[in-house]
Formats: structure tokens, C-alpha cells, sequence
């Protein structure tokens, strides 16, 4: 059996410099995405159609892409396109977060407080 991979951890500087593609990611995730909904709003058996198959491996395909980035992808309405990125803020395990409309990544928040909870990330974790 392999060892489980070490999960990454990212600093706010090394998060903003993976932007470029995570966002080319995120874009196609957001599309691809749209598009299951629309398919599935057409009426059932959307999820029986080969466009539908195809679209849902392509999700899993660009998660996967992102996992191995080491981040991950929260949102599942595909409205905001969030990623996480794991990181520590004065030595306590936290989530980066960046959501598709952003410029760059500028907030954090815990794994219990989620999108509600986010907080700035101190000007000072945000100089290269």
C-alpha cells in the first residue's frame, strides 16, 4: 500500500503566483459546470446522455487537476467558482481563499468557519 501524500501547504505569495492557472481551471470548471446544470434543468434523463457523462468526467478531470495543484474546489452551485488553498497563519491551520471574481487571493478563513468566516490575510503574509 502507498503512503498517503503529504497534503501542501501554501503561503499567501505562493497561492497568487498559482493564480494564472487555477484560474484557467476554474473558468473551464465554471462552464462545464453551467452547462450539467442547464442539461439537467432540460428534464430527466439528462444524466443518461453521453454529453452529460462526458461533462461530469471533464468536472473530475479539472478537480483533479486543481487537487493536484494542491488546492481544492468548493463550489458546487458554480456561481462563484471558490478554491481553497491549505496554509498556516501564525502557525495555526488555515484555508487561503480566492474566488473566481478576485484579483488575487486576500483572505482566509478556518476549515469550521468556512465562506462566512472569512478574514483578511495580514498585509504583512501578502509582500514577497
Amino acid at each position: 500500500m502507498r503512503a498517503p501524500m503529504k497534503r501542501r501547504t501554501f503561503t499567501p505569495t505562493e497561492a497568487n503566483r498559482t493564480l494564472p492557472l487555477v484560474r484557467r481551471i476554474v473558468a473551464d470548471i465554471l462552464d462545464t459546470g453551467r452547462r450539467l446544470r442547464e442539461l439537467a434543468e432540460a428534464g430527466p434523463p439528462a444524466e443518461e446522455t453521453e454529453e452529460f457523462r462526458a461533462g461530469r468526467a471533464e468536472l473530475r478531470r479539472l478537480t483533479d487537476e486543481l487537487a493536484e495543484l494542491g488546492c481544492e474546489y468548493k463550489d458546487w452551485s458554480f456561481d462563484a467558482g471558490l478554491v481553497d488553498f491549505p496554509a498556516r497563519i501564525d502557525g495555526e491551520p488555515v484555508l487561503l481563499c480566492w474566488r473566481s471574481d478576485e484579483d488575487q487571493v486576500s483572505w482566509f478563513h478556518t476549515a469550521d468557519a468556512g465562506f462566512a468566516g472569512r478574514e483578511r490575510i495580514p498585509a504583512e503574509l501578502l509582500v514577497e
